[in-house]
C-alpha cells in the first residue's frame, strides 16, 4: 500500500488555471466533481472515508472555490474539456469519474467521448442529461439561491438537505456558495441547466453507478428512473434512505462505503 499526503496544485485549461487536491497513491484513480455550490472541499470528508491510500484528485469547477479567476464559458461542454485536462495533466492510466449534480452532469458528458483509461462512473444526486420540466420561473428562483446568507440558509434547509448537516458543514456550504464567480453562479440555472444531452448519453459503454437520496428534492429517484436510466444502458441506481441532495455531505459514511464497492468490482 502506498501512502502520500494530499497536495495543492494547479491545472491548466483553456483560459486559465483550475485548484484541486490530489494524492497518489492506489488505484484505479478517483476523479471528483463537485455540484453548482460546491467546490473540491465538498467531497472532503467522502475522501477521508475511502482510507489514505486512495489516488484522487477533486478539483473546483472553473468559477468556483480556488478557481474563480478562470473565466468562462461555463457550459457543460466546456467544464467537460476541463476534466479531461486535468485527466491529461494527471497522467492516469485507469481513473473513475465521480461526479455529484452538476458535476454528475458533467460526468455523462465526458464518459460519453469514452476516453481512453475510463473504467467506471459514479453518478451521485446527479443533473439528469436533458431538463426536466424546467420553467423559466424556476430558472430564475434558482439564479437567486446562493444570493445572500439568508438565501443560502434557506437553500440547505428546504431544498438542498434533509435533516441536519454539522456545523463545519453548514458553514462550509455557506462558504463555497457565496465565493462563486458571478457568472459562474448564473451559467448553470440560465444556461447549462437546460443544455439537452439526451442523444449523447448512450454511447457511455462504461459500467454506471447511480447514487440518489430517497428524499432528493432536486433530483429525485423516480426522476432518474425516468430520465437518466432508460438513457444510459450500463447504468444502475442504489436509492440512499433519508438522505437529501448533498449526500456527500450528509452521508460521507454511505457515499464512500458505495464508491469503494464499485470500484472493487472494475
Amino acid at each position: 500500500m502506498t501512502i502520500h499526503t494530499p497536495t495543492g496544485r494547479y491545472f491548466h485549461v483553456n483560459g486559465g488555471r483550475v485548484y484541486g487536491h490530489v494524492r497518489e497513491g492506489d488505484g484505479p484513480a478517483l476523479v471528483f466533481l463537485h455540484y453548482w455550490g460546491g467546490s473540491h472541499r465538498t467531497w472532503r470528508p467522502v475522501i477521508e472515508r475511502l482510507g489514505p491510500a486512495q489516488t484522487f484528485v477533486a478539483y473546483d469547477h472553473r468559477g468556483w472555490g480556488e478557481s474563480t479567476e478562470v473565466p468562462g464559458p461555463y457550459g457543460m461542454e466546456q467544464l467537460a474539456d476541463d476534466t479531461e485536462r486535468v485527466i491529461d495533466q494527471l497522467g492516469y492510466d485507469e481513473y473513475v469519474v465521480v461526479g455529484h449534480s452538476m458535476g454528475g452532469k458533467v460526468a455523462q458528458i465526458f464518459a460519453s467521448r469514452r476516453p481512453a483509461g475510463l473504467k467506471g462512473v459514479v453518478l451521485v444526486a446527479p443533473a439528469p442529461p436533458a431538463p426536466v420540466g424546467v420553467t423559466h420561473e424556476f430558472q430564475e428562483a434558482l439564479a437567486h439561491a446562493y444570493d445572500n446568507d439568508d438565501t443560502i440558509g434557506r437553500s440547505i434547509d428546504l431544498v438542498l438537505t434533509n435533516g441536519e448537516l454539522s456545523a463545519e458543514a453548514r458553514r462550509q456550504v455557506h462558504e463555497d456558495s457565496s465565493r462563486a464567480g458571478e457568472a459562474a453562479r448564473m451559467a448553470w440555472p440560465r444556461q447549462a441547466l437546460v443544455e439537452d444531452f439526451a442523444d449523447r448519453v448512450g454511447a457511455i459503454s462504461v459500467p454506471v453507478l447511480v447514487l440518489a437520496g430517497s428524499d432528493d428534492k432536486v433530483d429525485p429517484p423516480q426522476i432518474l428512473r425516468a430520465h437518466l436510466l432508460p438513457l444510459i444502458p450500463t447504468a444502475t441506481l442504489t436509492e440512499l434512505s433519508g438522505t437529501g441532495h448533498l449526500s456527500p455531505l450528509e452521508v460521507p459514511d454511505q457515499i464512500a462505503s458505495h464508491i469503494g464497492a464499485f470500484i472493487a468490482r472494475l
